[in-house]
């Protein structure tokens, strides 16, 4: 717990992409030329890895990295090429919604017989996949709410003001010990794993990369405020459903009352903060700016192909009897696992 706000370590490369960006960081080798992003997988661990080590720049940087690194031209460069590379293929295999009522009304439909990760620990999981599923999810939960952070800037208006009082109670609302990203370390602690900022980059798959990395992309972008907002808006409507049954499942496998805490806080505060996002942060947006209603919609699409992917990936390995993460939290960390290696 003492040096979980501290810079951390770079993690392994896991491919040309990420080993090139890793040793550019460190002053040991040149980039690779843009050019050569061309045919990576766009949701592959290497483009995924590399992308995130150039994002956590503008967060909390790495150990041995200088800061001005953030503004690297050079690294820049490579960065919009990996952008546009997972920004490409996200289009394409993202079905928009003709309207951003339509995408909203899709979201607040429970499905009578749910079938995702929530549900599945909530109905069958261990305690083992409930620790997993918080390593993988570490990496954005302890930076909870500060990608979204970056558009209150473009915003103004309804749509400001009520975007910075859901992000004021992410933070905490003034109280460091309720900020959330504070709560899912404590759940961390309780499930017995290492709280560091980015202890378990090297472990979490790429799903759960691209997760986050979707965060930045849509934040570091202006031309993308809207789908930011309407990523916003996807993980506040499913929050509070989603919160409960893992709340559920921490109770069922005997987890500790921390743990259950996270989820039993996003329960209500996510249940309010969905009608001020539709009401005041959507309506608010396309009052002032209506041409930018196709960017939400996407936002919201594309928020569901990317977790439908990481549900596909967690699901698939836990039916399988496997862990999903590239080095099992009770295997010695070190070198990944065959399986799970680029």
């Amino acid at each position: 717990m003492a040096h979980d706000h501290a810079e951390p370590r770079l993690p392994a490369a896991r491919g040309p992409l990420s080993a090139a960006v890793q040793e550019y960081l460190l002053g040991a080798g040149p980039l690779l030329a843009p050019q050569q992003v061309t045919d990576a997988d766009p949701y592959g661990d290497d483009l995924q890895l590399a992308l995130y080590l150039c994002y956590e720049l503008h967060y909390r940087g790495f150990a041995g990295v200088p800061a001005d690194a953030e503004w690297d031209p050079d690294l820049l460069r490579v960065r919009a090429a990996l952008e546009e590379r997972f920004l490409a293929a996200l289009r394409a295999d993202t079905r928009v919604p003709d309207t951003v009522d339509e995408a909203v009304e899709a979201l607040l439909v429970e499905p009578v017989e749910g079938n995702g990760v929530s549900h599945f620990l909530r109905d069958e999981g261990e305690l083992w996949q409930l620790r997993e599923y918080a390593a993988q999810r570490s990496v954005y939960h302890l930076k909870e709410a500060d990608p979204h952070g970056w558009v209150l800037p473009r915003l103004w208006g309804r749509a400001k003001a009520a975007m910075a009082a859901v992000e004021f109670d992410e933070w905490g609302g003034g109280r460091a010990d309720r900020v959330h990203a504070r709560l899912f370390a404590d759940l961390m602690a309780d499930l017995d794993l290492d709280t560091d900022y980015g202890h378990y980059l090297d472990d979490v798959c790429a799903e759960a990369l691209a997760t986050v990395n979707l965060m930045s992309l849509f934040g570091l972008h202006r031309s993308l405020r809207g789908a930011l907002v309407g990523h916003f808006a996807s993980v506040e409507i499913t929050s509070s459903p989603g919160s409960r049954r893992l709340a559920e499942a921490l109770r069922r496998t005997g987890a500790g009352p921390a743990a259950v805490h996270f989820y039993d806080e996003h329960v209500e505060a996510d249940a309010v903060h969905e009608q001020v996002v539709r009401n005041e942060v959507i309506a608010g947006l396309l009052e002032a700016e209506p041409h930018l209603a196709a960017d939400v919609a996407f936002g919201i699409a594309a928020t569901d192909t990317v977790e439908d992917r990481l549900a596909a990936r967690l699901l698939g390995d836990w039916r399988a009897g496997r862990s999903s993460l590239r080095t099992p939290l009770d295997a010695p960390h070190h070198a990944p696992q065959t399986s799970h290696s680029f």
